[in-house]
């Protein structure tokens, strides 16, 4: 079965109501790929209004989701909340949260394990820094990321994984295609060996560290690079050609 191609557009701290008003009549507008899956994260204060505005068609997911149903968590927003708000997506443990707010890999498999089990489909990052890579570490550095949320999740039906290596996060540097390609490779291997040949067959793997309208095309020829996690670029009108670039 093939797999169904994914963009996703991680706003991150950007936007004010009037530049992500411009964004969002920009998507509704535009001829997308009817074959690719697309899911926007606007931060948080503006979630409904992009739910409001937006196509149908086009998906739309939170930055973060807590682990807890309620309660005293100030600044959390829950998953029964999200989903009382018509928001199906997450996007968790991307690497601003995991190194500036010391999220470990623990706290982020609980967070995808109360997601996937409340209904909210989660975009799961992973990926190493520069130190880490230098040191030849990259791959067990993202096995270990695996293997603290495979411990914690039996359906991968509603995962989406991202590979972010995070030293081409906002930096213009871009992983090479064959850089890209053997990580995701080896994340579908990690799948297969210790999930099921099924899971790793079936989910979808997305690269993500400055995408953009050149470099995409490229990378979205390789086998197992079945999308894109977009960060800046998907502020602007670009985002548009990202999304087509398997046409």
């Amino acid at each position: 079965m093939a797999r169904k191609f994914f963009v996703g557009g991680n706003f991150k701290m950007n936007g004010t109501i009037e530049s992500i008003k411009s964004i969002v009549k920009n998507l509704n507008d535009a001829q997308l790929d009817p074959n690719v899956e697309v899911v926007i994260a606007p931060p948080a204060l503006y979630l409904l209004l992009v739910r409001e505005h937006l196509k149908n068609g086009i998906q739309v997911a939170a930055q973060n989701v807590f682990d807890k149903p309620n309660g005293a968590y100030t600044g959390e927003i829950s998953v029964a909340q999200l989903k009382d708000s018509g928001i199906n997506w997450s996007i968790l443990g991307h690497s601003e949260r995991r190194t500036i707010l010391k999220e470990s890999d623990e706290v982020v498999a609980s967070k995808t394990k109360v997601a996937t089990e409340g209904g909210v489909s989660v975009i799961w990052c992973c990926g190493e820094s520069l130190e880490e890579r230098e040191a030849g570490e990259t791959i067990p550095v993202i096995e270990k990321q695996l293997a603290a949320v495979a411990a914690k999740i039996d359906n991968w039906k509603n995962v989406v994984i991202a590979y972010e290596p995070i030293w081409a996060i906002g930096t213009g540097k871009v992983a090479s295609v064959e850089q890209a390609q053997e990580v995701h490779a080896a994340i579908r291997k990690w799948l297969k060996a210790n999930v099921s040949e099924a899971v790793a067959a079936e989910t979808r793997i997305l690269y993500g560290g400055s995408v953009n309208a050149k470099n995409c095309k490229q990378l979205a020829k390789e086998e197992d690079i079945d999308g894109f996690l977009v960060g800046g670029a998907s502020l602007k009108p670009e985002f548009v050609e990202i999304i087509n670039s398997n046409l």
